[in-house]
């Protein structure tokens, strides 16, 4: 009898995503990114690069988890209440069901608010304390924290790049099997995860929706740094990694650009991180 309840819970914790008996074990749809160091931005001869993707510079990254797949719209609206998206069931011309397509029209704020009000769903200390209301909103990031967050820029390249030093983690470069960009998505979002995983396996790092970082937008420093987490303060917010409208040079590893964190459009999503137990 003690047997057969030692298999059952053994199965319940497995699936659940908790592995019997193990301490910090990664919770369900994240994966363990262990820590270490690379190269962060791009080098000089990187073709398609732009200038605020240097200098190159060594960057430290602690474990942590990152989604495997971008924040989809059944997610966020089990979590919100609504769903903002524009490619949605019914409207997408490509029929897909709009609960597995990534969310998509959140500004910087919604993400982060998305972070907390899961957290708190879940029972996780919020990573983030959010004061004052529309364009005056500031928020401030509790760095122990065990709840939802978004990753650094730092974390991200390190994630995406998944120990490849090339200017895609596919390689040289991508095509229409490896990623969503304007050469093969019909100008529309696709369904998370239908790509080939990285090394890490995390989907979607190259294309389908942009994501946004925690990071105001800053130029490099060409200091070596450890779990650096962007400018202090700033007007824009750092997003990554380009989307089902963009060319291939800006779903590179390295590419960066920056908006104001209350803008919103079709083509920006994001994926969620969190501290490592």
């Amino acid at each position: 009898m003690r047997k057969a309840m030692a298999i059952g819970l053994a199965l319940v914790l497995a699936m659940t995503g908790y592995g019997f008996g193990q301490a910090g074990a990664t919770p369900t749809g994240f994966v363990r990114v262990n820590g270490g160091t690379f190269m962060m931005g791009s080098p000089e001869n990187e073709e398609g690069r732009y200038d605020n993707e240097g200098p190159q510079h060594q960057v430290t990254v602690s474990t942590f988890y990152m989604g495997r797949y971008e924040v989809t719209q059944k997610e966020y609206q089990e979590v919100m209440g609504k769903n903002p998206s524009i490619f949605k069931v019914g409207i997408n011309p490509s029929g897909y069901r709009g609960e597995n397509l990534p969310v998509e029209n959140v500004s910087w704020f919604d993400a982060v608010e998305y972070c907390n009000q899961r957290s708190i769903k879940e029972g996780l200390t919020p990573a983030y304390t959010i004061s004052g209301s529309d364009d005056n909103r500031t928020v401030t990031w509790d760095r122990n924290a065990n709840g939802y967050r978004l990753p650094t820029e730092a974390e991200w390249e390190y994630a995406c790049r998944a120990g490849t030093t090339t200017a895609y983690n596919t390689g040289a470069s991508i095509n229409k099997n490896t990623g969503w960009y304007e050469d093969n998505s019909g100008r529309t979002t696709h369904p998370v995860g239908q790509k080939p995983a990285n090394a890490r396996g995390l989907f979607d790092m190259h294309g389908n929706v942009w994501e946004w970082c925690w990071d105001h937008g800053r130029r490099y420093s060409s200091e070596a740094q450890t779990d650096p987490i962007g400018a202090s303060s700033g007007s824009n917010r750092v997003y990554r990694g380009g989307g089902w409208n963009t060319v291939d040079r800006f779903v590179r590893s390295a590419y960066r650009s920056t908006q104001t964190p209350t803008w919103k459009g079709w083509l920006v999503g994001f994926r969620v991180a969190r501290n490592a137990q």
